[in-house]
Formats: C-alpha cells, structure tokens, sequence
C-alpha cells in the first residue's frame, strides 16, 4: 500500500502504483494519484444518536487509505455517533510533516484527532521530536492485553512505544520474506518447497551466498540488484545508525559493503537498482539473466510485483528469509488534547481499536487479510498487524501459485526488529547506499567510500562519527 519516489524508498517512474502503496513502502517522499500536497478535506458522517451531538473526529492522513477506512466503519458501526473530517497532504516533496506539525502545535478544534505516520518518519511521532503530542494508547483505554490478545508483533509495538507507553500501532504487519521463483528452485534446487528453499538461502548470509553460487551455475542470478539485500542487511543490524547522539556504522551495515561486492563482483545478480524498469524487468524474467528472488513484505507482492511479473505469473512462492526484517509500515496515533473529552476520547479509541486491535472478523484487520473491504468483491489480501486475525484468514494468492503467504508471514513478522531506527533513517541509508554503489562500481576504495559518508552525514544532518 504505498507509493514510493526515489531509489530506496522512492521512485519517480512508479506510474502504476495505486495511492495504497503509500502507506506500506515508508517514505516521506511518495506521491499517490489520489493525494496532492494540497489539502483535501471530506467528511463521513453517522446518524445522530438520540439528540446527542456528533463528535467531529479530524483524521489526517498522507494518502487516502486510511480514509476509506471510515467507510468502512460506518457501515459496520451504524450506531456510531461521529463525523470523520478527513485531510489528506500527499508526502510528495516533505508536504505532510510541516502541516501536520503547524496542526498539532496550533491545538483547537481544528487539530489533528487521528493522524499517521509511516516508517520513514514514525519515531519522530512516537519517541522523538513531536512525540509529546502524542496520547498513549493505555489512557484511550487500549491496553497491553488487548495487543497481547490480537497477537500484534513486537517490532511494531516497540516502534509505537516510548518509555514502555505505546502511542501507536500499524494495522499491517510488513515482515520480509525471500520471494523466489519456483521453476528456478525446481531447476536448481531439485524442488520448489518453501521448508527446503529456506534451509538454501539461510539462516545467514553466508548460506545465501552458497546458494547464489549454485544459482549462478546455472545461468541465474539470486537477486536483481545490491538494493534487494539491503533492507534484510540494515533491519537486522543491533543498532541504528545514531547511538548517544553520534553516529555509529554497525557492524552488520558496514557489511553491506562486502556483501554487495560480492553479488557484483561475482555476477550474482544483474545490478538493478530498485524502483527501476530494470528492477521490474526482472520480476517478469526479462532481465539480463533470470532472477531468482525478492526481500520484501506482503505489499511488495501485491502492489509492486503484480503489475510487474508478467509471465511469470504464478510461478513465485515465499519463504522466511535468512535474517528477520520489515520495510515500511503505516502507524496510527491520536492527539493527547482527546482525553480532555470523555465523548471524543470514546470515539477516537473506539475507532483505533477497530483498526489496529480487533481481530473479531467485523474488524478491519479480518476485512484487509480476507480483501473484504468491499462487499461482494474481492479485494487484495494484506498481511495484518495481527497474527490471530491471519491464522484464521486465507492467505492464498494466485501470483504465489496459490500459497498461502500468511503461513511464511506470521513468522516473519515475529522475527523482525523494530529497535534499531531513528528519525533519521531515509535521509542516512540513502547516503549509504550511494557510497556503497561508488565502492562497488570501482569509483572509490572502500575506506574513502566510509569517510565520504561520514562527511556527508555531518554535513547535512549536523551530526559526528563517534
């Protein structure tokens, strides 16, 4: 669900994508064909209950999704005594941040109610600069049994914590799999079985590249481009890359530079950059050599590779990948000024339960893994924040040749960490991988592609190595 603009977390040629996409991908920099940095301001209303006024909910939000989602409220909740204002401000060109941030300074009737905020900027909302703002989920009433008993994975609930208080939640989940293709595991492999393939590219780096030499034997490359191991890399790392206030290269990230000379230099993948045409050539076989896999959450394959693949269409399946990562992800947070009104208060947590903590099957959560948001049609299955919700959901897609994505999903979810970012992040590991691009293309040794980037970190951040 998500649209993204530039390498990385972004892309300027991702024309195909839906304003969905927006929302998954995490980043501050995408743009959606429904939202504009222009405000757009709609309200839903409810049937008054008895002669009690409405409560007006101000929902902010940088695609239309969240929105649509009071629709769906609505319909199910006839009795609910509120009227959604919605504002959607598109991320494109750091639109959102200032508008919501004059928002929630300026307080009032006009303030934001409900807001979210996506992974490329979450902890600013949940632990960093505008974190005051923000009201733990503990004082709306939403406590931590509630996310104990919908099975919410903990790499989420310690990106929307500070200081052990939870502020806010994602309605979906995006751990990672290793998506591959199944013709070429069969080929090279002997089998295309997801409990095999997973004990062939993992656990480890070092099993992954066992099995890109073996791929590689064969005429086929493990990945499309460096990019593609990056987000496994740096979601696995113990540490984020600003530690007491300086800036910390962990170990696992300066790694990234060897492992991506090496995917080079040994021709094991068609050096793509992601968000590319180059990138989708290969989801379709028609790259230099095949490829055979993807890192990437449920909406990498339901919003990017199906547009994309083409023939091989149903030829894909997933498994656990070598370490444990997410990418990307929306959050849900309200305003502390709510609880300084008891009806306000109720309605706000009453709808954020529904949307993040429900996992009865008239909650959002069954509705988005099932593709039940529309009634009578079938829409996209997702991977939701709550694994009892998709161990009851059928999971099966037809791109996967009708696996079931939430028996690999569950556990990657489980297995992702969400203690090594900062608020810092986008703007960083772009400069990262940049300088590792210079490495590995011969441009510059390795220790000055390091110093480079240091430089260019306190340059433009303000911040120093340690």
């Amino acid at each position: 669900m998500k649209s993204m603009k530039r390498v990385l977390v972004g892309i300027s040629t991702m024309l195909v994508m839906s304003s969905a996409l927006a929302a998954c991908s995490g980043n501050s920099n995408s743009s959606s064909p429904n939202s504009s940095p222009t405000p757009s301001t709609k309200t839903a209303e409810a049937p008054s209950k008895g002669n009690d006024p409405k409560v007006t909910i101000n929902l902010w939000s940088f695609t239309d999704e969240i929105p649509n989602m009071t629709k769906k409220y609505m319909e199910t909740h006839p009795d609910a005594n509120v009227d959604f204002k919605t504002t959607i401000i598109a991320t494109t060109d750091g639109a959102y941040q200032p508008a919501l941030d004059q928002g929630l300074a300026g307080g009032g009737k006009d303030a934001p109610d409900i807001y979210a905020a996506e992974s490329a900027f979450v902890l600013k909302y949940t632990q960093g600069d505008a974190s005051t703002y923000a009201a733990n989920y503990a004082d709306l009433g939403l406590d931590d049994q509630m996310v104990k008993d919908a099975g919410i994975a903990q790499y989420s609930v310690d990106i929307g914590s500070k200081d052990g208080e939870l502020k806010g939640l994602g309605y979906q989940a995006t751990g990672g799999a290793f998506i591959y293709r199944r013709s070429i595991a069969k080929d090279v492999f002997g089998t295309d079985d997801p409990a095999t393939i997973k004990n062939e590219v993992g656990p480890g780096w070092e099993k992954f590249y066992d099995a890109a030499a073996k791929l590689k034997a064969k005429g086929y490359g493990i990945v499309s481009g460096d990019g593609d191991i990056w987000h496994p890399i740096e979601n696995s790392s113990d540490k984020g890359w600003i530690v007491d206030g300086k800036l910390q290269i962990d170990p696992k990230r300066e790694q990234f530079l060897d492992l991506s000379k090496k995917l080079k230099d040994n021709g094991y993948h068609n050096d793509t950059q992601d968000w590319t045409e180059a990138w989708y050539a290969d989801m379709s076989g028609a790259g230099a050599q095949p490829i055979f896999g993807f890192f990437g959450p449920a909406w990498l394959i339901n919003y990017v590779m199906n547009g994309q693949v083409k023939d091989t269409d149903g030829d894909w399946a997933v498994t656990e990948p070598p370490t444990g990562f997410f990418w990307g992800g929306t959050w849900l947070l309200a305003n502390k000024d709510v609880t300084k009104d008891d009806a306000k208060k109720q309605a706000v947590a009453d709808f954020i339960k529904w949307v993040t903590l429900d996992s009865s099957e008239t909650g959002l959560q069954y509705y988005w893994a099932n593709g039940k948001m529309t009634t009578g049609e079938q829409g996209t299955k997702d991977s939701v924040a709550s694994s009892v919700v998709m161990e009851k959901s059928n999971g099966e897609v037809p791109l996967l040749g009708g696996q079931n994505m939430f028996d690999v999903f569950v556990p990657s979810n489980a297995n992702a960490s969400g203690k090594n970012l900062t608020q810092y992040d986008e703007t960083i590991n772009k400069l990262w991988r940049d300088q590792t691009r210079e490495y590995t293309a011969g441009n510059k040794p390795r220790d000055k592609a390091i110093e480079t980037f240091k430089q260019q970190v306190k340059d433009q951040l303000g911040i120093d190595s340690e």
